[in-house]
């Protein structure tokens, strides 16, 4: 049974589909935390008004269906949406049914789970060692970098498992924007439903359950290295 499952056809369809998955995951979750920190410390300390407009879009991904959310971002990044009108102005193409495109959307779709621990953890520190570090002559973007965001590792580590394992598991929003196409946009669930699809079941079955294991198995680690880092700071203090 095991030859019949592991074919040379299901091992060529699998590999490019698994490293192009870890590939979207590892840079879409590199960019959320390099985008995701900033948005995060504005949204837990500015006064703006515009304060719960942004949160509210930031989470909005949350509610909203994958297929919905997908659907909107094609059409904005289409040869007739003004995204994709300004790449092929700039002599890009569109984005649509590319790599890019994934990212993207992979971006879009996972921003609460890089922003939303970031700015709880950034609430929860207060105003207190910012001031101290620009009282010494700290400049602000400094200051962020050497204070906030050091204090905040549990967060980032944090943000960073969620945003990568989630990635590792869209659909919706990958099928709408980049297709099915093999090397280019194929990813383990596009991969997975074109198995069922073709009522391939113990194709999808090894490459599902190696998800949820994958899965499982960040999120176990993750409450690990937390329960860890609590007990040194606790006995630190």
């Amino acid at each position: 049974m095991t030859d019949t499952l592991f074919t040379a056809d299901f091992v060529a369809s699998a590999w490019p589909a698994l490293a192009l998955t870890l590939r979207l995951a590892a840079v879409t979750t590199a960019l959320l935390l390099v985008l995701g920190a900033p948005l995060a410390w504005w949204l837990a300390r500015t006064p703006s008004r515009w304060r719960e407009p942004v949160g509210a879009l930031v989470t909005l991904p949350l509610v909203l269906p994958p297929s919905v959310l997908g659907f909107y971002l094609l059409v904005l990044m289409g040869p007739h949406g003004p995204l994709g009108q300004l790449t092929q102005w700039l002599g890009w193409g569109t984005l649509s049914f590319s790599f890019t495109g994934l990212v993207i959307g992979s971006i879009v779709y996972s921003l609460p789970f890089a922003v939303q621990p970031l700015q709880a953890a950034f609430a929860e520190m207060g105003p207190r060692p910012m001031e101290v570090a620009m009282s010494l002559g700290a400049k602000p973007l400094d200051a962020f970098v050497t204070v906030a965001l050091p204090q905040a590792r549990h967060a980032l580590l944090t943000a960073g498992v969620l945003s990568f394992a989630h990635t590792l598991g869209e659909f919706g929003v990958v099928l709408m924007i980049g297709g099915n196409i093999p090397g280019q946009t194929r990813v383990l669930s596009t991969l997975i439903y074109g198995h069922v699809e073709a009522m391939e079941y113990a194709q999808a079955h090894v490459l599902a359950g190696g998800m949820a294991v994958f899965a499982f198995a960040a999120l176990l680690g993750l409450a690990w290295i937390r329960r860890r880092a609590s007990h040194a700071d606790g006995g630190r203090a």
